[in-house]
């Protein structure tokens, strides 16, 4: 048989030799602990009849929420210690986390029943059944720092940070008639660490930042622009993959859809009935 049949020779995998920096494949960590939901039957002690009648007011308030909107709130200040642990134990910690600023400053952490948020403060400590904590809302756009707009001072590397910042300011202005979403995907458009850090002082800083806790985190941040959000996407590895800013009145990633809210007073229920 001619040469010209047959297979090349010193051609293909495993037919070159390996250096030492290539003797091991080493792959990148996969993401990992991915939060899930998993039922929960919490202990009982002493008489907690109270908070049994609140939870399942909850609940029902979750259908409530879903079918109408807006929200129902359940004070807990009246409850002893005993009502009280065996809230808290129900609850538990979900994915999404809220700090309020303001008088008075709020902490908001949504329970493994999505919708359902614990909130406390300065003589606050409720229940609060919706889609995202009210407060989040009325009080996202109050400036903590001012937005400079134009104003912001301009250094070395500015380049695309003015246009972005007029297209945002426009996108705000209107947005009241508008209502609709829009989207500027820093990750896919050209800039530099100069023009990020041009726009943390023209757009300035709101009270309300959430955070997101699932494959990986996301944070959303207000800015001082009214229906202006910061949102920026990270791995597992907290390295950022996904930076964008959103105008719109709530950012999605946050909110607990209607199907999440029936699905919670579903398991509210099967709770109760399994502590009965």
């Amino acid at each position: 048989m001619s040469n010209f049949v047959l297979p090349p020779v010193g051609f293909g995998p495993g037919s070159q030799p390996l250096g030492d920096e290539e003797a091991q494949l080493e792959y990148m960590p996969m993401p990992q602990d991915m939060r899930t939901y998993a039922p929960h039957v919490p202990d009982v002690a002493g008489d907690a009849g109270a908070a049994m009648a609140l939870l399942a007011e909850v609940g029902e308030a979750c259908t409530q929420v879903a079918r109408d909107g807006g929200s129902r709130t359940f004070d807990l200040t009246g409850l002893n210690a005993a009502n009280l642990a065996l809230i808290k134990e129900t609850l538990g910690e979900g994915e999404v986390a809220v700090k309020v600023w303001g008088l008075p400053a709020l902490a908001a952490q949504e329970s493994v029943f999505a919708g359902v948020w614990r909130v406390t403060g300065e003589g606050v400590d409720r229940i609060e059944v919706a889609q995202v904590p009210q407060a989040a809302r009325a009080r996202a756009f109050i400036p903590r720092r001012p937005a400079a707009g134009a104003q912001a001072p301009k250094g070395m590397g500015v380049v695309n940070a003015p246009a972005l910042a007029v297209e945002l300011e426009e996108k705000s202005a209107n947005y009241a008639t508008a209502r609709e979403l829009h989207v500027v995907n820093l990750t896919l458009l050209p800039h530099t660490e100069p023009d990020l850090l041009w726009l943390d002082v023209a757009l300035g800083q709101g009270s309300a930042t959430l955070l997101s806790r699932g494959y990986g985190n996301c944070r959303v941040t207000a800015t001082a622009l009214p229906h202006v959000w910061r949102v920026q996407f990270f791995n597992s590895m907290d390295t950022l993959i996904l930076d964008t800013f959103e105008v719109t009145d709530m950012p999605e990633v946050v909110l607990a859809a209607n199907e999440d809210l029936t699905d919670s007073a579903e398991r509210i229920a099967e709770v109760l009935e399994a502590i009965r």
